[in-house]
């Protein structure tokens, strides 16, 4: 569910049907929308010189704005937010929401492989940048660890914790690793992390042999190494980012945002603790996604907050659809993830 900022003014009907045409020409075609195009819009059926009266209305009270004397009007951030909060509960169309719903239901693979694959298809549906943050590493303990030799000093560890990631790490030994000695490193790394998180694994207790303690010592820093990281991020569609400004230093500052990850992860925790779903411009807190827009949405597994999915790109953005789309991925997303 989308929260609304609070709107300090209430349009009357033509006013707001008025705005909803010019913004959503605008989105559509990024020229400037004149008078002509708003009396041929839906919900319009007033005469030209009343559009006309109405548009420079909305442009004293700050909802659009003139590029140039002679041309037509485009939205303001103010224009954009009105514009959102009016929308209310949005659905993808049917040939996005059948993509979605097979989506889900084909995926296979580790949970990495799932959230990466999630945020392509977000990318995708929005034609944006999207983004996913998944804290679910969070509080995890680990449920089970299995060492597979590959050769005689090679071994593959597999650790499965309780949110269902998998981690894998190779560890090559200076001498061979036969069975036996294989099973007393494994016993010794499950006693010592069995039910806990990797960073809180207690004390490895002695096996008697000195090349399996020295092993298992190896397997327990491998753990931890995997477990210094709070949060993963994964996004997709960089590529497409181009596309939506006309200037390269517009281009540049975005691509160099979604460059640095804590960056990302900051902006989409700060939009949801104000209680937002959707930033406009400036709203978004960075003064180089100024001329950007953020929706944003938490996923939930087993009722738990553990991440959240979003999408960045210009203002001129369908809110709309890229609503929608964040909106029912992230609770699909959050049903497969809880399944298991």
């Amino acid at each position: 569910m989308f929260a609304p900022c609070e709107v300090t003014q209430v349009l009357d009907e033509r006013k707001a049907a008025i705005l909803k045409a010019v913004v959503e020409e605008y989105i559509e075609t990024a020229l400037p929308v004149g008078s002509s195009s708003v009396t041929r819009a839906t919900g319009v059926s007033v005469s030209s010189a009343t559009v006309r009266n109405e548009l420079a209305s909305l442009e004293s009270d700050g909802y659009l704005q003139q590029p140039h004397t002679s041309a037509g009007r485009v939205p303001t951030e103010r224009g954009y937010r009105y514009f959102v909060d009016s929308v209310g509960t949005t659905r993808l169309a049917r040939p996005e929401s059948r993509q979605v719903l097979d989506f889900f239901s084909d995926v296979r693979g580790e949970i990495e492989d799932l959230l990466r694959e999630t945020v392509g298809l977000l990318s995708d549906l929005t034609d944006h940048a999207a983004v996913i943050v998944d804290h679910s590493i969070e509080g995890a303990v680990v449920r089970s660890v299995q060492l597979v030799p590959l050769s005689e000093a090679v071994v593959l560890v597999v650790v499965v914790l309780s949110n269902g990631v998998v981690e894998k790490h190779t560890l090559e030994f200076d001498q061979t690793v036969d069975d036996d000695r294989l099973d007393r490193i494994a016993a010794a790394v499950r006693d010592a992390v069995d039910g806990k998180s990797p960073a809180e694994a207690a004390a490895l207790a002695p096996t008697g042999d000195q090349l399996a303690d020295k092993a298992a010592q190896r397997v327990m820093r491998a753990l931890g190494a995997g477990s210094n990281e709070s949060e993963r991020v994964f996004v997709e569609g960089t590529s497409r980012v181009a596309g939506g400004f006309e200037a390269l230093d517009s281009v540049h500052r975005v691509l160099t945002i979604l460059e640095q990850q804590l960056v990302v992860v900051d902006l989409i925790a700060d939009v949801l603790d104000r209680g937002m779903n959707v930033a406009i411009g400036t709203e978004t807190g960075l003064e180089r996604l100024e001329e950007c827009s953020v929706v944003v949405s938490p996923y939930q597994i087993d009722g738990q907050q553990a991440g959240s999915i979003a999408v960045l790109g210009p203002t001129r953005m369908n809110y709309p659809q890229a609503m929608a789309a964040v909106a029912v991925i992230s609770r699909q997303l959050g049903n497969r993830l809880s399944e298991g």
